[in-house]
């Protein structure tokens, strides 16, 4: 798995912990029931990560032999650290473009709670930047005389696909723009029943 992918799967697996100790299996279903851009993954991604956080000490494991968890024998329950929340934190707090990608924002977008109004600003800026400078390219294509007519219908559904993502976007940096207006950052700049839609498909 390439540094990038390992490093949102960490984001994903740090943010879960966050709400609540679950062993691998729970956390694997929460993953791919919650976060699209990790259909594929399975334990032979996920396990690796969490050793890894387990020798930094991001994440702690117990059994049901240690009390924490009853009635589950074989399943080693994970739970958060104090070194893993201010790791949480760190992530959290980054707007890099890596954050804006189709891989690393859908999990950066249902963390917007537990992130910072201003971080959510440039993170949402950003995606929309990175959207129109793909859908530019979209309509050169678009716009060529000689082209597959095939391709030239896949190209739209593609533009139209973004257009919509951006009109998304669009509406949420409205929100979030009056939502830190209104309380200088704090607290979560959506209505739970906004929040559960995301437009992270948009393929090049």
């Amino acid at each position: 798995m390439s540094t990038g992918r390992a490093r949102v799967l960490e984001l994903a697996v740090l943010g879960h912990l966050a709400s609540a100790p679950m062993h691998g299996y729970e956390l694997r279903k929460r993953l791919n029931s919650e976060l699209g851009a990790f259909h594929a993954f399975s334990y032979g991604s996920l396990y690796p990560c969490l050793k890894s956080m387990l020798r930094r000490e991001l994440v702690a494991a117990s059994t049901p032999g240690d009390g924490a968890v009853r009635g589950r024998r074989s399943r080693i329950v994970y739970r958060l650290t104090e070194r893993g929340r201010d790791r949480l934190h760190e992530l959290l707090s980054e707007s890099t473009p890596a954050a804006t990608d189709d891989e690393c924002f859908g999990v950066h977008f249902t963390l917007f709670g537990r992130t910072r109004s201003e971080v959510r600003l440039r993170i949402l800026d950003g995606r929309r930047a990175r959207l129109l400078e793909r859908l530019s390219a979209l309509r050169e294509r678009l716009g060529e005389q000689v082209q597959d007519p095939y391709a030239v219908e896949l190209n739209r559904h593609r533009a139209a696909a973004i257009e919509s993502e951006v009109d998304w976007l669009d509406a949420l940096i409205r929100q979030e723009r009056r939502c830190a207006e209104r309380s200088a950052g704090a607290g979560v700049g959506l209505p739970p029943h906004q929040g559960a839609s995301t437009h992270t498909d948009s393929r090049r």
